[in-house]
């Protein structure tokens, strides 16, 4: 049962994060805005799935796959259920504060935007310093997103997007790794709906932390921007 008062549904995919996923539970549910937690297990070969079932929460909705299919696909399996009028993506680390999100829904819940991304790159918050050649590629992946969407967004990569319930339901999502988010953001800058951007923090982790994504994932986000953006065109 979800809280109807809560507008917002979030959407955590995992996959071998028993070291964070149970805090970064908790960090979501303590939350008054948050109605709906659905939390997909990607095939973990940790504790993960044992962690989740062991939280008992109303709020919580546990889903598995039985193959390890990638985070693009634990998010369509997620997204098809959520309820509530605003859907956003909430990773299972650290990296991500939700106490942010209530800024992230503000343009929503104020009826100016369809889809609210926040952004590691406008922000006066506090912000983790890491890896120099990674923030580069990300801003690099995001100019090149500019181009083929038009759009002057200043971080596609970033885990936190909000959208409408009745958008992103509508939009098929075909990637089932690390391309959903150039997927996403093509799809929704040619959809026209309107796209906010809202600063917030971020604690970004090291690889011997647990961090997944590397060059390869940067490749891979190039080839779906050409993709995605040639298969939109050709549908005018």
């Amino acid at each position: 049962m979800t809280d109807a008062s809560a507008p917002l549904s979030l959407v955590m995919p995992a996959f071998n994060e028993e070291a964070t996923v149970s805090q970064a539970i908790e960090r979501v549910l303590a939350q008054p805005f948050v109605g709906e937690l659905i939390v997909v297990d990607d095939a973990s070969t940790d504790g993960t799935a044992d962690l989740v079932r062991g939280i008992k929460d109303s709020r919580l909705t546990f889903l598995q796959h039985l193959e390890n299919r990638g985070k693009g696909a634990a998010l369509r399996t997620g997204i098809s259920e959520a309820s509530l009028p605003f859907v956003g993506i909430q990773d299972a680390d650290l990296e991500y504060n939700p106490a942010d999100l209530p800024r992230v829904i503000q343009p929503l819940e104020e009826g100016l935007a369809d889809v609210v991304y926040g952004s590691r790159f406008i922000t006066g918050d506090a912000r983790r310093v890491l890896y120099y050649w990674h923030s580069v590629g990300n801003r690099l992946l995001t100019l090149a997103s500019n181009v083929v969407t038009n759009i002057n967004l200043s971080d596609m990569e970033t885990c936190y997007k909000v959208f409408r319930r009745e958008l992103i339901q509508s939009i098929p999502i075909e990637e089932d790794r690390f391309g959903f988010e150039p997927e996403i953001t093509v799809k929704i800058a040619k959809s026209g709906a309107r796209i906010y951007e809202v600063g917030i923090s971020y604690a970004g982790r090291s690889y011997a932390e647990g961090k997944k994504i590397g060059w390869k994932d940067g490749v891979s986000a190039i080839r779906c921007l050409v993709k995605y953006s040639v298969r939109e065109r050709n549908k005018r």
